[in-house]
């Protein structure tokens, strides 16, 4: 596998977690750079971590994570963009919108789930044919910096939108975060091409 295979597949991977990125700059008041560098750092991590998993355990746990990672996707995205557009339709405060505070354990559950499909991807790296193992371990840390990148990214424009959409944000962000779910499941039942 070349290099430019691997950032491509690294772009196709990050493009979920860009997405989440964006919704999380939505919700920012204000543009805060230690919290979108947190934000993409895991989303990057895990998105690098993820294939390595899946190389290590090979095709015997290919079958049980593709019958069900889309499910998983779907359900934590779902939930977590559902809970965003009811927060986003009280009176109060919008919830999420405080740049004095990271929700450590949603973005967690965000990461984990933007980055299901890089597992499935790790499980296909077990049969390809590299000239060493480090390579898979390069292409690793490879797709986990263009997530990086784009995440930060996504945050910062998020952000410039969101400054003007206040309240919408989230709702915004909530709706982008189910859609991202209903597409993660309508591409693996095979009614979206991928």
């Amino acid at each position: 596998m070349k290099l430019w295979e691997v950032a491509l597949i690294g772009v196709g991977l990050s493009m979920d977690a860009f997405a989440v990125a964006l919704c999380r700059g939505l919700e920012m008041k204000k543009f805060n750079l230690k919290h979108a560098v947190i934000i993409a750092v895991f989303f990057g991590f895990f998105q690098a971590v993820m294939p390595l998993i899946g190389w290590i355990a090979g095709a015997q746990f290919s079958k049980y994570i593709e019958s069900v990672d889309h499910w998983i996707a779907f359900g934590l995205l779902g939930f977590l963009g559902l809970k965003s557009v009811v927060d986003s339709l009280k009176k109060d405060e919008i919830s999420g919108a405080n740049d004095e505070t990271l929700n450590i354990k949603r973005l967690f559950v965000m990461a984990v789930a933007t980055s299901i499909d890089a597992l499935a991807v790790g499980v296909t790296f077990s049969f390809v044919k590299f000239e060493r193992a480090s390579y898979v371990v390069y292409s690793a840390v490879l797709i986990g910096v263009i997530t990086f990148l784009l995440s930060l990214t996504g945050v910062y424009c998020g952000n410039k939108i969101g400054i003007k959409l206040k309240r919408k944000a989230e709702f915004l962000g909530g709706i982008i975060l189910i859609l991202i779910g209903i597409k993660i499941l309508l591409e693996h039942l095979g009614i979206l091409p991928f």
